[in-house]
């Protein structure tokens, strides 16, 4: 493994994901957990769903441009949509998909997707997530 570059430290106190908080130690995170309203909770708050989403879109993004530079394509607007998807099989088993739609302007629908495709090998969220649950990237260009 190399070295550690950054760790993030956060502490999740009550419910979880039923009336929960999370903090991060540095202060710079400080939400509340709610069970959303189309799993039949009161909804109002975020989600661990959520909060992987914008995490895995942000890191993609990063690395949607490292790639795009690597491969000398200039990009103007970029975008990363990620929807995180809890299944629940009726037995008691919960499971993850994600979905990771790029959207660029300026670029050919090709180029767009092979970007997608490097982006996947560079993110350490797809590195870490890609192999154990499915996995769709697909891209938009306008």
């Amino acid at each position: 493994m190399t070295a550690t570059e950054y760790t993030a430290a956060v502490t999740v106190t009550g419910e979880g994901r039923n009336g929960g908080r999370a903090v991060a130690a540095d202060g710079n995170l400080d939400v509340r957990f709610a069970i959303p309203k189309e799993l039949g909770g009161a909804g109002g708050a975020t989600n661990p769903e959520q909060l992987l989403a914008a995490g895995w879109a942000s890191c993609f993004l990063g690395a949607t441009r490292r790639a795009a530079t690597a491969a000398k394509v200039p990009l103007k607007d970029l975008a990363v949509v990620a929807e995180v998807t809890l299944h629940h099989d009726g037995a008691g088993s919960f499971n993850l998909s994600a979905a990771l739609h790029l959207e660029v302007t300026g670029i050919d629908q090709d180029t767009a997707e092979q970007l997608g495709r490097e982006a996947h090998q560079i993110c350490p969220y797809s590195k870490a997530l890609g192999p154990t649950i499915p996995v769709t990237i697909d891209a938009t260009v306008a």
